[in-house]
């Protein structure tokens, strides 16, 4: 299992990013996906999840209305559409795979910063 982000930066408060998360070494399409975030000397919180069958998301509060999940099967590719940040955002964002099935670890990627600052 090998999981990769890109598209962090730096961008001023009230921007927008969008996070790419590219999957390989298992079926994708069977799998729920999520994003996570690690603000320094905070722990690491669950950002916004999305289902393997219907695509069915959630958002912790914080982001909600402005975060948006989706995923690209054919692609092996999960995004996070990122408006309206705030300084608050600032974190590593990290993408998350809980595999296989029948045994499930969390596999996670490297991580990608994410700076929010005027």
């Amino acid at each position: 299992v090998q999981l990769v982000e890109s598209g962090g930066g730096l961008v001023q408060p009230g921007g927008s990013l969008r996070l790419s998360c590219a999957a390989s070494g298992f079926s994708f399409s069977r799998y729920s996906m999520s994003w996570h975030r690690q603000a320094s000397g905070k722990e690491r919180e669950l950002v916004a999840r999305i289902t393997s069958v219907g695509g069915g998301t959630n958002y912790v509060d914080s982001v909600k209305g402005r975060f948006t999940i989706s995923r690209d099967n054919a692609k092996y590719t999960v995004y996070l559409q990122m408006n309206s940040l705030k300084p608050e955002d600032t974190a590593v964002y990290y993408c998350n795979v809980r595999y296989p099935a029948s045994s499930p670890r969390a596999y996670w990627g490297q991580g990608t910063q994410v700076t929010v600052s005027s």
